[in-house]
């Protein structure tokens, strides 16, 4: 049997911590979230933060909350964009 990997969140959250130059378990205690795998699961897309502390992280690391997302957006965008069209074209 084939094993199904699960979608990975695309995310610039590593990136955006490591030029403010923190450490996870840093963003962790900023951020007040109990350990520092939490941030890993974000970071690996595994999971997303939930809206409170998406903008904390925005704010923490000095940027937009769809900067930090912006590569889901788009994808977000795309199948949107197509799901419209597909409604319109059925009107």
């Amino acid at each position: 049997m084939k094993h199904i990997k699960p979608k990975v969140i695309p995310n610039c959250l590593k990136k955006y911590r490591k030029v403010r130059g923190f450490q996870q378990k840093d963003v962790a205690r900023v951020l007040g979230v109990k350990s520092s795998s939490m941030i890993s699961r974000w970071e690996k897309g595994i999971c997303l933060p939930n809206t409170k502390n998406l903008f904390k992280l925005a704010v923490l690391y000095r940027t937009m909350a769809d900067s930090l997302f912006i590569d889901l957006i788009r994808e977000m965008r795309s199948e949107i964009q197509r799901r419209e069209r597909r409604v319109l074209k059925h009107n």
